[in-house]
C-alpha cells in the first residue's frame, strides 16, 4: 500500500503548513496511509485526520551539530522502517535532510518549493539535495526559471489549493476593517502596511486594521503602530484557527510581502469575495491570480503611497468594490482540493484508481 510521508520543520501555523494538512486529510481520506515528519517541533495548529501519523525527530532548539546528528539518526531509522515510502519534501532543509538520511535507499523523493527560490540563503546545497528529487513542484513558471538547467527540467507548476469549505461569502454590508493574514516576519512586510494604512487613515478614519498572525516582529510591529499615531486603529490578532470566519466580512484585504510563493489566505480572501489588494511580488504568485482592476488590485512592492491610493480606491468606490467582489468568487471552482491533490499524486505514478493499490 502506498504510503506519502510530508517532510517538515513544523506546524505552528503557516501557509505551507495549511497546504500539507489540506493534502494529507485529502489523501487520508482516499485511504493512502500519510505521515507527517516534523524535523524541527512537534505543533500541528491545522485539524488532521486522527489516522495521520505524525513524527516528530527534533525541536526548534536543535541547532547545534550533535543535535542535527541525532536529527538525521532519527529521519534515517524512520526511512529505513519504511523502505517503500515516498518522501514528499515540503521545505528546502527538508529536502536537504531527507537525501542525507535516505542516502542510499531508493525512494521516490517530491519536492515542492514554497517561496522564491532566489531568497534562499544557501542556493549551492539547496540545489545539491534537489538534484536528488524524482520531480520538483513549483507554485509559479517564475520560480521554474530561478532554477539551474538540470533542476528545471525536472521542475512542474501546481498552484495552492483553494479551501473555503462550505463557507459562503458575505452578503451584507461590509465592516470597515481592513485585514491581512501572514506571520510577522520580515517577507510580509508589515511595516509597509503599517505605514499605508496610517497614510489612508487620516481620510478614512472610520477604518481600522486587523493583522492575523505571530511572529518574531509582533513587539515591532506594536511600536510602529504607536509611533505613527495609529496605536488605537490597529489590533494584531494572533494566530486564528478560523481565520476565514474572521475576516469574512472585512472591507478589504491586503497582502503587502515582498516577494511570496502564492499566499493561501490571498486566495482564500478573493475566493470568499473580498476586494483584495496584493503587492505585485516575485515569484508572480499574485499576479498569476489577480487581474488588475477586475478582479482584484496589484501594486509595486515597497510602495506605501501606491498601497495607500489603492485602499482609497476600494473604500471609496462602492461599484468596485461590488465587481472585484464578485468577479473574485469565480475562484471558488478553481484549484479545488481534490483536484491539486490528483496532480500531485500523478507525479508520482498513482494517480486517480491507482492510489491505494
Amino acid at each position: 500500500m502506498m504510503k506519502i510521508v510530508f517532510v517538515i520543520p513544523d506546524m505552528p501555523g503557516g501557509g505551507t503548513e495549511r497546504v500539507v494538512a489540506l493534502l494529507a486529510n485529502e489523501y487520508c481520506r482516499r485511504g493512502i496511509v500519510v505521515a507527517i515528519l516534523l524535523f524541527a517541533g512537534h505543533e500541528t495548529a491545522y485539524p488532521l485526520d486522527d489516522r495521520i501519523e505524525v513524527v516528530s525527530v527534533g525541536n526548534p532548539s536543535g541547532g547545534r551539530i550533535a543535535a542535527r546528528i541525532e536529527r538525521l539518526r532519527r529521519m534515517r531509522r524512520y526511512y529505513a522502517e519504511n523502505k517503500e515510502c515516498q518522501i514528499w519534501a515540503f521545505s528546502v532543509m527538508g529536502a536537504v535532510f531527507s537525501v542525507l538520511a535516505a542516502g542510499g535507499r531508493k525512494h521516490f523523493f517530491l519536492v515542492s518549493e514554497r517561496n522564491d527560490p532566489n531568497q534562499y540563503d544557501h542556493q549551492r546545497i539547496r540545489n545539491f539535495a534537489y538534484r536528488f528529487a524524482d520531480v520538483i513542484a513549483c507554485q509559479t513558471p517564475d520560480a521554474v526559471g530561478q532554477f539551474p538547467k538540470k533542476i528545471a527540467n525536472k521542475a512542474v507548476v501546481i498552484p495552492n489549493p483553494v479551501d473555503i469549505g462550505s463557507l459562503q461569502p458575505y452578503e451584507g454590508e461590509r465592516d470597515r476593517r481592513i485585514v491581512a493574514v501572514g506571520r510577522l516576519e520580515p517577507q510580509k512586510n508589515h511595516k509597509l502596511l503599517l505605514r499605508a494604512f496610517a497614510e489612508f487613515v487620516k481620510t478614512h478614519k472610520e477604518y481600522t486594521l486587523e493583522i492575523y498572525g505571530k511572529g518574531e516582529l509582533e513587539g515591532e510591529l506594536k511600536a510602529l503602530a504607536q509611533e505613527l499615531g495609529i496605536g488605537k486603529h490597529v489590533r494584531l490578532c494572533g494566530f486564528s484557527g478560523r481565520v476565514k470566519e474572521e475576516i469574512n466580512s472585512a472591507a478589504m484585504y491586503v497582502l503587502s510581502s515582498d516577494y511570496e510563493g502564492i499566499s493561501n489566505s490571498m486566495l482564500e480572501a478573493i475566493a470568499l469575495g473580498i476586494p483584495v489588494i496584493a503587492t505585485d511580488c516575485p515569484i508572480g504568485g499574485s499576479r498569476m491570480y489577480i487581474k488588475d482592476g477586475v478582479n482584484g488590485l496589484l501594486v509595486p512592492v515597497g510602495e506605501a503611497g501606491a498601497m495607500a491610493a489603492a485602499m482609497r480606491r476600494i473604500a471609496d468606490d462602492s461599484a468596485l468594490r461590488q465587481s472585484l467582489s464578485m468577479q473574485g468568487r469565480r475562484l471558488r471552482e478553481q484549484n479545488r482540493v481534490e483536484q491539486i491533490a490528483e496532480r500531485f499524486l500523478e507525479l508520482s505514478g498513482a494517480g486517480r484508481g491507482e492510489e491505494s493499490r
